[in-house]
């Protein structure tokens, strides 16, 4: 039997820079009228451009996220049936590939005594697939230097042991097939964080993208090929926090200002890695994005129109991830192929990130897609035949004496009769506030 929790944080509000004394303040009197019900126009996501203003911003809607898309956003509403995906009349199937998807991987103290337990419940979803792939967002480093740079545990600082790696990889010696590196915390304990956790990815034969090892493979595409479907990656971030990589450097991360409050969304470095893709023959791209505004329920109108352009440009599936809460998954009609369906996950949540019990944070999207290869009117063609978001959470129980995490699916706790805890009462709302219809497909 599960034996009492202890305290945990509900959220990161007044629990990381506790010497933030006028942010703290701030916040709370914001929070106290409920100041902010909708996107904060011109609010900064990349911590190298904030200001007060977002700082105050950033740690209101931890704890009180925001659920109104903005005006120039709502047109997304309608474009989250997942029932318009399917092969087009005529379609001659040769193969398939299935897909399992997760959103951030991220360290949590004590995470490694939940080894094999942390995914027992989705592992059909995840390792029982061709291909399973995730945002991993914690930089691997021996016990003592990932200890010294946690501290108390209110750092921003993602970095953990290479069991705590383990067990945010793998469950009973199944591995992740792809793990995107490239995010926000790449090099929070420097290039050395980064090259200590290529090293163990590829000893784990898991293929990572996002951060090249030479300067000939920036800007080029991952090639992975799963049962005769030749799949292209392309990755980037919106930003590396305040960290400066030197100028011989450079190359080892795949990040440009998609969300930036200065400037337009650049894609030149996608649309670079989409062309090499097609330059290797690739039948399908995948792209994954570390992009958009936390705590924030729906994407932004720039990042709606950088997701079709890059879509146009060649990406058939996006996967997006950072926002630390789900966003909706759009079925877009291309018009680069009217037959084609293009999924775009806007943000798939965090996967795992510590302790937090907040029903916002807890909750996050899994996502089931099928490819499908074969000929119409003769000509060769690489489709999704199927997709359907998973809505998980994690769920954190006592079990001889020690505090574990487990992924649970939503459905599973969801009572027909209305008759559920009221933190899964309050998930399933954002669920299908997020997901609309293809929340119950």
């Amino acid at each position: 039997m599960d034996e009492i929790l202890p305290s945990l944080p509900a959220t990161p509000y007044k629990f990381y820079r506790p010497d933030a004394h006028l942010i703290g303040i701030a916040a709370g009197g914001a929070l106290l009228v409920d100041y902010w019900n909708a996107p904060l126009p011109g609010a900064a996501t990349d911590g190298a451009e904030f200001g007060f203003r977002d700082e105050v911003y950033w740690f209101y809607k931890s704890a009180r996220p925001i659920t109104k898309p903005e005006e120039g956003a709502r047109d997304l509403l309608n474009r989250r049936d997942n029932s318009v995906v399917s092969l087009p009349r005529g379609f001659e199937k040769e193969c398939t590939v299935s897909m399992g998807v997760a959103g951030d991987l991220i360290q949590a103290e004590g995470l490694e005594q939940s080894k094999n337990v942390l995914f027992s419940t989705v592992a059909d979803v995840l390792f029982e697939k061709d291909i399973s792939f995730a945002n991993y967002e914690s930089v691997v480093a021996q016990d003592e230097v990932a200890k010294e740079a946690l501290g108390d545990g209110r750092s921003f600082t993602m970095c953990c042991s290479k069991e705590q790696y383990s067990t945010l990889t793998q469950h009973n010696g199944e591995h992740f097939t792809v793990l995107n590196t490239a995010n926000n915390h790449t090099f929070d304990l420097d290039l050395a964080g980064l090259e200590t956790t290529q090293k163990l990815l590829e000893q784990d034969g898991i293929v990572n993208v996002g951060t090249p090892r030479n300067v000939e493979e920036h800007g080029r595409g991952t090639i992975l090929t799963s049962k005769g479907i030749k799949i292209g990656f392309v990755s980037a971030t919106f930003g590396i926090r305040r960290f400066k990589l030197p100028p011989h450097e450079r190359h080892r991360i795949h990040v440009a200002k998609l969300c930036s409050k200065y400037v337009a969304p650049e894609l030149e470095l996608l649309k670079r890695q989409i062309t090499d893709c097609k330059a290797q023959g690739c039948d399908f791209i995948v792209g994954s994005l570390h992009w958009g505004w936390e705590f924030e329920f729906f994407p932004r109108e720039s990042q709606i129109k950088a997701a079709h352009a890059v879509v146009e440009a060649g990406i058939d599936l996006l996967l997006g991830h950072h926002p630390h809460v789900i966003q909706p998954v759009e079925f877009y009609p291309t018009v680069r192929d009217p037959k084609r369906i293009a999924v775009i996950a806007y943000s798939l949540g965090s996967t795992t990130f510590g302790w937090f019990t907040a029903p916002h944070m807890m909750l996050s999207l899994m996502l089931n897609v099928e490819l499908a290869k074969g000929t119409l009117d003769g000509a060769p063609h690489t489709y999704i035949s199927a997709a359907k978001p998973v809505p998980v959470f994690r769920h954190h129980f006592m079990e001889a004496g020690k505090l574990l995490m487990r992924i649970e699916k939503l459905a599973d706790h969801v009572s027909p009769l209305g008759k559920m805890p009221p933190s899964v009462q309050k998930m399933n709302e954002y669920a299908k506030l997020v997901l609309g219809d293809s929340y119950a497909r």
